[in-house]
């Protein structure tokens, strides 16, 4: 499992982390992020790419669990 760890930076740049993480054909991958509007862009980006997300709030963070469907 890859994780990407997006805490600290201002959309569009987690989506773009995750996008290169997924470039590596990536079945399975974790996202960190710190901003509510970053979760939602980056799990709204995951499925539309085709993965299954489970976002959680852990502390003072998110983490964003995604599975590639099929």
């Amino acid at each position: 499992m890859k994780t990407i760890d997006a805490r600290g930076y201002s959309c569009p740049e987690p989506v773009l982390m995750t996008r290169r993480g997924i470039a590596d054909a990536a079945d399975s991958l974790t996202v960190l992020c710190d901003t509510e509007v970053s979760k939602e862009n980056v799990s709204r980006f995951l499925k539309d790419a085709g993965y299954t997300v489970e976002a959680r709030e852990i502390e003072d963070y998110f983490e964003i669990l995604a599975e590639r469907k099929g």
